[in-house]
């Protein structure tokens, strides 16, 4: 067996383990640490002949590892050595070492929290920071302390920054070991190109071919960039005996494992990966990284509850990764495409995915392990509150979890399915039809993988599950969805034997569509067409399909995925969905209600029965025979809302007004308080008895609001107002003038001057208080004088203002002592008949 550098500190290693629970491996890239230390802790007295797990976070590492590790023990795998991942699994009953991906440690911990036949669990790659890691270790480390204080956790990484790690697992020793690489040549952009990154990469990956030899692995974001790149490079025509590979997580295991294969003899190879060929995989032949220096992850926004993927710069720590991956096997040579002034501004370490992934599996899984608190836990990196408690939104609205946070019945079916919960719950709604849940689970596939029509800009899903079953071979990761879904289709049978009969929850459908079916994983992404084309979900988020297709005219849309870019997401993947549907399969999610509102555009009340979904309205009728009550408040709230313009305010009820506003001036604390906002703030006292019936603005102009507004006066009070501030006041000529009160605080008569001559005060009001504001007005009823003094303009005005006004009104009465001259509303006083 070849020496690895691992090697030097495996005793160190077990005499950690021997001596504590738990210990921290670094090793540098190349060390053999994924392949040899699980083998060297088999025969460990503290193990006791129970199993070993590992965690590897990728499939296809974790396969690729136990085949090793099976070949250095001269065995087939599945004998000592095997692995369990998605869609695969070669384990037997001698089986001690198992490898095994994230989803499938949560579920063995689920299925036996004290993992009575494991010795040590182990995660491998830990630096990457994937969810399931973090929970993993944050259940193993419960389990150590309530259940298994022997069971023995062994971190490893290769960029790993330990120390944290090792406080988390109770002050671990933290072991460290050096690689086994040959040196690498690293060479920066000169500047960032601003071509296309396919065209930028395939130049340099062509660059790099003529400067030297090998094999080239080019790390690009994703499958997208790969299949462009790809198509550059074979449109510039790659030179003989070059061929492309590609690797990246939609490829199926089996294709996968033949990029990573040697090559024939006198054959180069450029392998076009993502970052999953970033750690634990040797492909054979690599001399050559050309790296773009980006990644693709998945951001989840608590803020609208929504998933995205993001092109992201690689962190230093991942850099330098995809960098050794150049030198297992010879001196090689890094191109990177980006400046060596830009490097020290990338991030130090991968960002957990923790911090940016929907939580609603972690939040299942911690209700079903019994710890729906995960302040309760251990982390690395604790959830955050904000994701963690939309993350448990959800799955009440999944019915997944109860009120206290505990799974129901039916959480805790879909947690044993091991699929995302809005998958799990459309699964058991279909389960009762054979062919209801046959479909159920192609589409729970499809929506477990990329679109497999990438290109394709109709939305619409059934194209790709009407592809899936035509397609034969010729659609990208057709076998692969097709198994996954056959392998849910069992797990739910046997679940569904295991519960019993499932409960039929299509009641008033004749068939099932794909939106009824989608519309139990996805309730809050229903969505309603507005007028103007674009849609509004069920949670109130705005989306818009990309352009004009065939689900445009659709009223009703199931949402499957949306780019949550924007003030709206633009739709990616749909299915159309009926009201009636809608209705059948959510009636739980729906809301009913008698509604009494205001209409401030037409200024009456409108009351309506709705039915809603969350911000959507599915029906709104009119509501006859609404509650008297509820209509009245809500014509005064209208009122109020408006101001005291809505109230048809006669000229007489504005006199009374102004008279009750000056007698509450007087000081006295028993008169009512009749401003504009103590009536519109006792709307229910004085008015509330007379709106019954009426439901508009308009219709107040029936009501007698001089008389409602005297009603709220005693009858000492009224008999004092009339004395105390009468309506009107009789002058010497014998006229009755009106008072205006606008003004409370200074009331106005205006009257003509000759109807005052023999006056000699200005009349007072409220017991002689309040003197009257008088407009003298000429024969033409135009103001000459404003006074609250008579006497006063008579001593000192009056003869100037008679010079004017005998010239204009020559046939008019002007004496010249007002004192003695006899008062008249004629042009002159009637001629004495004694």
């Amino acid at each position: 067996m070849t020496r690895l550098p691992i090697d030097e500190v495996l005793p160190e290693l077990l005499l950690a383990l021997q001596e504590r629970s738990g210990a921290v491996l670094v090793a540098e890239p190349g060390a053999g640490k994924t392949t040899r230390v699980p083998l060297a802790l088999l025969d460990q007295p503290w193990l006791g002949g129970k199993k070993i797990v590992m965690l590897e976070p990728r499939r296809l590492a974790a396969r690729s590892a136990a085949q090793y590790m099976a070949q250095l023990l001269g065995e087939k795998v599945g004998e000592t050595v095997g692995y369990r991942v998605r869609l695969d699994s070669k384990v037997g009953p001698r089986t001690r070492i198992e490898v095994v991906t994230e989803g499938v440690l949560t579920r063995m911990l689920q299925d036996d929290p004290s993992l009575d036949e494991v010795g040590a669990v182990l995660f491998d790659e830990f630096h990457e920071r994937h969810l399931h890691g973090d929970l993993g270790l944050a259940l193993c480390l419960q389990a150590q302390s309530l259940l298994r204080e022997e069971l023995r956790l062994l971190v490893m990484s290769a960029t790993l920054e330990a120390e944290p790690v090792a406080v988390l697992l109770g002050d671990a020793a933290v072991i460290h070991s050096k690689g086994r690489s040959y040196p690498v040549t690293t060479r920066y952009a000169s500047a960032r190109s601003t071509a296309p990154l396919e065209q930028a990469a395939g130049q340099t990956v062509l660059q790099a071919l003529r400067e030297t030899e090998g094999d080239a692995l080019v790390f690009l974001p994703g499958a997208a960039e790969i299949r462009k790149a790809a198509s550059w490079l074979r449109g510039q025509g790659l030179p003989s005996g070059v061929r492309l590979a590609e690797l990246h997580g939609s490829l199926s295991l089996e294709e996968q494992a033949a990029a990573i294969a040697p090559c024939a003899p006198n054959e180069r190879k450029i392998v076009l990966a993502t970052s999953i060929a970033e750690s634990s995989l040797t492909v054979e032949g690599i001399k050559i990284v050309v790296d773009s220096g980006l990644s693709r992850v998945p951001r989840f926004s608590p803020r609208t509850g929504l998933s995205r993927l993001e092109t992201v710069p690689v962190s230093r720590d991942s850099a330098d990764q995809r960098r050794g991956r150049a030198g297992r096997v010879a001196p090689g040579h890094c191109y990177r495409l980006w400046t060596e002034q830009e490097h020290p501004h990338l991030p130090q370490h991968t960002r957990p995915e923790m911090l940016d992934a929907d939580l609603s599996a972690l939040v299942l899984e911690l209700a079903v392990w019994g710890t729906p608190d995960p302040s309760e836990l251990q982390w690395l990196t604790p959830p955050p509150e904000a994701a963690y408690e939309g993350a448990a939104a959800l799955l009440h609205s999944l019915n997944s979890l109860d009120r206290l946070g505990k799974p129901t019945a039916e959480g805790l079916r879909i947690a044993k399915l091991g699929m995302h919960p809005r998958l799990g719950a459309m699964l058991l709604a279909a389960e009762a039809q054979p062919e209801a849940l046959d479909r159920a689970c192609v589409l729970a596939a499809l929506l477990s993988e990329r679109d497999i029509l990438g290109a394709e800009r109709n939305v619409d899903i059934a194209l790709r599950a009407d592809a899936l079953h035509s397609a034969g071979g010729s659609v990208p990761a057709a076998h692969r969805i097709r198994a996954q879904a056959g392998q849910w289709q069992r797990r739910v049978r046997e679940r569904q034997r295991e519960a019993g009969a499932p409960a039929q929850r299509h009641k008033g459908l004749a068939a099932w569509s794909d939106g009824s079916l989608l519309a139990y994983a996805y309730p809050d992404r229903i969505a309603q067409r507005r007028a103007d084309g674009r849609y509004v979900m069920a949670s109130g988020r705005g989306a818009v399909l990309p352009e004009l297709q065939p689900l445009s005219r659709s009223p009703y849309l199931v949402v499957c995925e949306l780019d949550d870019a924007g003030a709206e997401g633009r739709i990616r993947l749909a299915a159309d969905i009926s009201q009636a549907e809608i209705e059948a399969c959510l009636t739980a999610h729906l809301v009913r209600e008698e509604a009494v509102e205001w209409d401030p555009g037409t200024g009456s009340v409108r009351a309506r029965r709705r039915v809603r979904l969350g911000a959507i309205v599915l029906s709104d009728n009119p509501l006859e025979g609404a509650d008297p009550e509820a209509v009245a408040d809500t014509l005064l709230a209208g009122i109020r809302l408006k101001g005291f313009s809505a109230l048809p305010m006669s000229k007489n009820a504005l006199s009374l007004l102004g008279r009750m506003r000056l007698m509450s001036l007087s000081g006295d604390p028993l008169w009512p308080d009749v401003s504009e906002g103590a009536l519109l703030d006792t709307l229910e006292h004085w008015l509330k008895p007379h709106v019954y019936g009426m439901r508009s603005l308009s219709e107040l102009n029936k009501l007698p609001m001089a008389q409602l507004i005297g009603d709220l006066l005693t009858w000492n009070q009224a008999r004092e107002l009339d004395e105390q501030v009468p309506t009107h006041i009789t002058v010497p000529s014998g006229s009755r003038i009106p008072l205006d009160y606008s003004d409370p605080s200074s009331p106005v008569l205006a009257v003509r001057l000759q109807e005052l001559f023999g006056w000699r005060e200005t009349p007072r009001l409220v017991n002689g208080r309040l003197p009257v504001t008088l407009h003298l007005l000429s024969p033409s009823q135009r103001p000459v004088q404003v006074t609250k003094d008579l006497a006063s303009f008579w001593e000192q005005a009056y003869f100037e203002v008679k010079k004017d006004l005998k010239g204009r009104y020559p046939k008019h009465y002007w004496p010249d002592n007002p004192y003695e001259a006899i008062a008249t509303n004629r042009a002159k006083p009637r001629p004495s008949t004694s």
